[in-house]
């Protein structure tokens, strides 16, 4: 298992446990080099979850593709990784507790972006001006004062 902060490749299990549910189970683990800590889950491989893009297409749900642009966001930003884990954890929760195989990326966005927003509102603008492709700069000095509007954090009307 590669380690989420350094890289290394060794590890040692600290913990496993079952989940409520039973269909995962859950290991803390450490790393052999930079002796940090940090979770996996192990669980059956099943049908998966689609996202269906803007454009149609479909792709299974990759939680690496979701990291990655939430890392983009967050570059140089006072986020941890441990904040961008338990997110990603929560936006995959709710891909899975989904009744629907297939999920939009436009909810995926707003989950996302709901979440960024209390999180780190740089990361958020950041992050929407990427997910929602603004066209020009006038919507994107809109979405600006809808945020400078709501400075709580709480979802837009």
């Amino acid at each position: 298992m590669n380690c989420p902060f350094c890289g290394h490749l060794q590890d040692r299990v600290i913990d496993s446990r079952e989940s409520k549910e039973g269909d995962a189970i859950r290991r803390r683990r450490q790393c052999l080099k930079c002796e940090r800590r940090f979770t996996t889950y192990e669980r059956i491989d099943e049908v998966p979850y689609m996202v269906v893009k803007k454009d149609g297409r479909r792709e299974k749900f990759d939680r690496q593709k979701v990291l990655a642009g939430l890392l983009k966001a967050c570059e140089k930003r006072p986020v941890s990784m441990g904040k961008l884990s338990e997110l990603v954890e929560s936006v995959e929760a709710k891909v899975v507790d989904s009744p629907d195989r297939e999920i939009s990326t436009i909810t995926i966005g707003e989950w996302l972006m709901q979440r960024l927003r209390s999180l780190d509102k740089i990361a958020y603008v950041r992050f929407a001006s990427v997910y929602r492709d603004f066209q020009d700069e006038e919507a994107f000095f809109n979405e600006l004062k809808n945020l400078m509007r709501h400075k709580g954090g709480e979802p837009r009307s």
